[in-house]
């Protein structure tokens, strides 16, 4: 999963001689995260909507409505601007992009290319995108269980052996090691084409073989969350 295959390339750059009143604009009319800022092709910072709300508030406390429009006519992007972006490539995974935008408490980066030219923007909506899309739960069917597992070979295919037996198809099997004893592991398997009148007994099968700790049917919005 690379970024350069969920980045938005169809993206809107702002020049550092504009002023924050287009920087407004862009941002509510494009409904972006951020504005990449240029100087003719190079990227010399970045805009946020953090941005423009600091530098209202420190500039246009005591101001009424005419002059804040006026004002926010006359300041430029420049002056406002985060300089020296933080910037991720092109060819970077979608794990490491989120780890540095969950490290650098920022909401997106423009994402470049080997010459360093801006190429895209990645953001957390490209990233709540690629959950979805992983997860398979955009497709509004099927089934999620939650599982705890030993963390040997073998362990998740028992699982998914049961799943198939029972007709079911798997739309996607997640796994961690987060908030389990040692030598465990959750997996999260979401299928579909299961006959609804199965259920019990496929619940019962896998109880035999793992600790379930949840299921959610979309389908037929059911939910039920076990002891771990």
């Amino acid at each position: 999963m690379l970024v350069k295959n969920w980045m938005n390339n169809d993206f809107v750059t702002i020049k550092y001689g504009d002023s924050m009143q287009e920087a407004i604009r862009l941002l509510q009319e494009y409904q972006v995260e951020l504005l990449p800022v240029m100087d003719k092709k190079k990227l010399v910072g970045v805009i946020t909507d953090h941005d423009l709300k600091e530098a209202s508030a420190s500039k246009a406390t005591s101001l009424d409505a005419h002059e804040v429009l006026y004002l926010i006519s006359k300041i430029k992007v420049k002056d406002i601007m985060s300089k020296e972006p933080i910037t991720v490539h092109a060819e970077l995974t979608i794990e490491e992009t989120a780890q540095i935008l969950m490290d650098k408490n920022i909401s997106g980066a423009p994402v470049v290319d080997d010459d360093g030219l801006v190429v895209g923007i990645i953001s957390k909506t490209e990233l709540f995108r690629v959950i979805i899309s992983l997860t398979g739960v955009g497709a509004k069917r099927g089934i999620q269980f939650a599982f705890k597992v030993e963390d040997r070979p073998g362990s998740i295919k028992e699982v998914a052996d049961i799943i198939r037996k029972n007709g079911g198809r798997m739309e996607s099997i997640l796994s961690t090691h987060k908030d389990v004893p040692a030598g465990f592991r959750k997996v999260y398997i979401r299928m579909y084409n299961i006959d609804r009148d199965k259920t019990q007994q496929l619940r019962d099968e896998l109880h035999g073989v793992a600790d379930l700790l949840y299921y959610v049917d979309h389908m037929e919005n059911k939910r039920e969350i076990f002891s771990p």
